[in-house]
């Protein structure tokens, strides 16, 4: 045992010494424990500060301290960051539609802590209602008409529910962002209004059924991060992956993922991938993001973080530090970090599963029904809330649909990597078959069914796995205590994701409870909703044409395009459910709508141009140079690529601008890069100018001698 943080770098010092590689195999990690969450202001961080000002870190617990002890908690946050070495701070938040776009997502306006005062002496400058409240540009943020320049009042108010911390010199204060007249101008406000909503019709549910939900009720989140790491001396050679964050055009290597011997393989420090994502992790250990798994993905170069669970605000928050964090560190260890969907063709791309479950504050699982039923005394008050997300599933598919609707997405969404666009759940056989029997008014109990695997050997005992295995092409599985939404993107924020389930979820609970209020019996009211949407519970292969066809039909929500996906959300019905929830009103729907649709319109109009210039600039030279290739086809290309981009200019309303966005980028782009790369095919290597996916995809096999970065040479 580890008797303390001292012997614990005692240890990882020795460990250091002994390793020639400067500790990358050795015991060095072992230090980060020791520092975990010290740049959180919570806990018995939060606690030491505040009791120098005759306060505690329970204070904390209630958001009222904005009111009754924001000076209290300013002083103490400025000792905090003052003896860590930090003298700025700045209200954090989330402007809509950064994903893949913005480095790091967020928007900021950084500000000293100190001020001179009349002596000249450096004196604090930062009190309660300087931490409590903020103001900055509302209108030149994407905003959908919700501000005009003549009205670009912007207003940043703290968020109590996810902490302060700390980077380099820098406070960050999370915090929401909405107009002069409370609009919504950012991620964060429709997430906690849709908390807000969920709390309070859950409870009212889960009371009735028996659950003490006097702590409340909040859905907690866990988000694996798929990225690929690719070296950045080539990045530099694909203007594309500089300005788009994927790859235009680009012949495939000669090998993929054929072997899918990527796949969970060594994480090798031949490389410099495995010193970069120690170092990912160290700077999020201190944050107080709990980075519990790193491994190798299935496509070459591609890679995977994921996290302890935690509250849906603390893990988005964490999760957007935790892109940045990767962009920035990347770049130290010579590498690129991608965070965008589909960087690469024919390859996987990545994904960020959501795994969502419901909670009452104290810690009861409600997802979990062995735990659910027994806290609440009642046998069926489990299968009672389950058919009520099953019909919310059902009935806001769309949404669902909606709510993962990011350009990227449109590469990724039914290839091997991901489901498809039909919003269908998975709850495995035995599950199904106690929703079944419930529905059906049979007494049954859920007991999941294990079975003994027995390898034939002495060496290995015969030991139990579940009855079932996983289902990885349904979009929205059950996986025992949580649902895992598969089909959300990695470069994405997943505020509308979680705004969007619990929106839902608090709909359909508070109809069941309202019925129950109203007189009828609550099993009645599940089962009625079972036998309604039990269409949108399938266990089969989603990947299977015959079974796709046969969901569609059958009126489960299929929308294969994002563009008509983000137009759900000023459908009549999607209106009216926000506007009853609380969460958005309708112009805030359509603001939404547009600045989605903008962003994907202006996407694909950088990836056009940037097209034209790699056209252009590289590849009609290169062909030239060279003597050889498609060169009256490649010219013909560029008035293509300019007419549609133009063409997009002349639209008049964001729908229109990325629907045709989708048509050039999904049709004419496509067929231009089939000539890109019949170029590139027939180019010698010497007179190519962009790197290859060879040159890209291939860090174990494509290295430059003396590259290896050595990260303990100071």
């Amino acid at each position: 045992m580890l008797a303390s943080a001292a012997a614990v770098r005692k240890i990882a010092q020795r460990e250091m010494s002994r390793n020639t590689l400067g500790g990358v195999r050795a015991m060095a990690s072992l230090e980060q424990y020791s520092e975990f969450g010290k740049s959180l202001f919570t806990g018995a961080v939060a606690d030491e500060y505040l009791k120098k000002h005759g306060a505690s870190g329970d204070i904390l617990n209630d958001p009222s301290w904005v009111k009754n002890h924001s000076d209290t908690v300013a002083n103490a946050v400025f000792d905090w960051a003052i003896d860590n070495g930090a003298n700025v701070y700045c209200h954090w938040f989330q402007p809509m539609a950064s994903s893949g776009v913005r480095h790091g997502q967020s928007g900021q306006v950084q500000n000293i802590m100190l001020k001179f005062d009349s002596n000249n002496e450096i004196v604090q400058d930062f009190k309660g209602k300087t931490l409590i409240k903020g103001e900055t540009d509302g209108s030149s943020y994407p905003n959908g008409g919700l501000r005009g320049t003549h009205e670009a009042g912007g207003y940043l108010a703290v968020d109590t529910s996810s902490p302060i911390f700390l980077r380099g010199d820098t406070i960050f204060i999370p915090s929401a962002f909405v107009s002069y007249y409370g609009a919504a101008l950012d991620e964060k406000t429709p997430l906690l209004r849709a908390n807000a909503a969920l709390d309070k019709e859950a409870s009212r549910l889960f009371g009735k059924l028996g659950l003490d939900v006097s702590s409340g009720v909040q859905t907690n989140i866990g988000l694996e991060q798929e990225i690929f790491l690719i070296p950045r001396e080539e990045y530099y050679k694909r203007p594309d992956l500089q300005l788009t964050g994927r790859t235009l055009i680009g012949k495939n290597a000669p090998r993929g993922q054929e072997m899918c011997d990527h796949y969970m393989g060594p994480l090798s420090s031949a490389t410099a991938a495995l010193g970069c994502m120690q170092e990912i992790q160290d700077e999020c250990y201190r944050l107080g993001i709990p980075l519990k798994t790193r491994h190798r993905e299935v496509a070459p170069n591609q890679f995977e973080f994921a996290p302890l669970f935690g509250t849906n605000t603390t893990q988005i928050d964490q999760n957007l530090m935790v892109m940045q964090i990767i962009e920035e560190v990347a770049a130290k260890h010579g590498l690129a970090a991608l965070l965008q969907e589909k960087p690469f063709n024919d390859v996987n791309g990545s994904g960020k599963h959501n795994n969502w479950s419901i909670a009452t504050r104290d810690g009861v699982n409600v997802l979990d029904p062995e735990e659910f039923n027994a806290a609440s005394g009642n046998d069926s008050a489990f299968p009672i809330v389950m058919a009520a997300i099953v019909a919310a599933i059902d009935e806001h598919g769309d949404l669902m649909r909606c709510a993962i609707a990011s350009p990227g997405n449109d590469f990724r969404l039914g290839a091997c990597e991901a489901p498809p666009a039909i919003v269908s759940t998975y709850l495995g056989d035995d599950m199904t078959k106690y929703m079944e029997a419930f529905m059906n008014g049979k007494s049954a109990s859920y007991n999941p069914g294990k079975k003994t695997l027995d390898l034939g050997c002495r060496e290995i005992l015969p030991f139990e796995v579940p009855a079932e295995d996983r289902n990885r092409t349904s979009p929205f599985p059950y996986g025992g205590a949580r649902f895992e939404f598969r089909a959300v993107g990695s470069a994405q924020n997943v505020s509308l994701v979680n705004t969007v389930l619990n929106t839902i979820a608090a709909e359909k609970f508070g109809e069941f409870a309202d019925r129950i209020e109203a007189g009828e019996d609550a099993e009645t009211v599940a089962r009625d909703a079972l036998k309604k949407h039990w269409k949108v519970i399938f266990n089969g292969d989603n990947y299977d044409e015959a079974n796709q066809q046969m969901l569609t039909d059958s009126g489960v929500w299929r929308i294969d395009s994002g563009v008509e996906a983000i137009a759900r959300l000023t459908a009549d019905k999607n209106v009216a459910l926000f506007e009853k929830m609380g969460v958005l009103t309708k112009d805030e729907c359509a603001a939404r709508q547009d600045v989605l649709h903008d962003h994907y319109a202006g996407t694909v109009e950088m990836e056009a141009l940037t097209l034209v210039d790699m056209i252009n600039q590289h590849i009609i030279p290169a062909c030239k140079k060279s003597g050889v290739g498609p060169v009256a086809d490649l010219e013909a290309c560029v008035p293509k690529l300019k007419a549609g981009v133009a063409a997009i200019h002349a639209a008049e309303t964001s729908n229109e601008k990325a629907s045709l966005a989708r048509v050039l980028r999904l049709e004419t782009m496509i067929d231009i890069r089939e000539t890109c790369d019949a170029a590139e095919e027939v180019v010698p290597a010497e007179n190519w100018t962009l790197a290859t996916y060879k040159e890209l995809l291939f860090l174990d096999s494509h290295t430059v001698a003396g590259s290896q970065v050595d990260y303990f040479d100071e």
